[in-house]
């Protein structure tokens, strides 16, 4: 195989419109390394327009939907490019477009607020509990 005919097979993958999914995957940095990528999707944890992808080398194009875990959340991301290598986050986040319902806010309740007797004590109820044992 000479120099042309491996410019000839990654200009028939661009040419084509479709790219591997792990191979996107790792471009849009989902997933730490490209291998990683092909393990989730060996053990169908990707969906790719609500059924299961098996296989890392499924082809991608710009207008799939994909559907996957990653953590405690359930992303849900329209591919809108595909990318020619693994960029800087900014370049990253153009291949995407994500369709994920916004995660609802949880603000940490104050001291004050939280329920009596719930987690560890604060400095407040430390005091009081020492004020209590000195008057006994």
């Amino acid at each position: 195989m000479t120099g042309d005919d491996d410019l000839k097979v990654e200009g028939e993958e661009a040419g084509s419109g479709r790219l591997r999914l792990d191979k996107w995957l790792w471009y849009a940095r989902f997933f730490k390394t490209r291998s990683l990528a092909a393990k989730i999707c060996a053990a169908g944890a990707i969906r790719m327009a609500g059924a299961p992808v098996t296989k890392a080398h499924h082809s991608v194009k710009p207008g799939d939907v994909l559907t996957f875990a990653q953590g405690r959340h359930i992303r849900v991301i329209k591919i809108v490019a595909l990318g020619t290598r693994r960029g800087p986050a900014p370049e990253a986040q153009a291949l995407y477009e994500d369709l994920s319902p916004p995660a609802p806010e949880t603000a940490m309740p104050r001291a004050a607020e939280r329920p009596a007797g719930s987690g560890r004590p604060t400095k407040a109820d430390r005091r009081a509990t020492e004020k209590l044992r000195e008057d006994f």
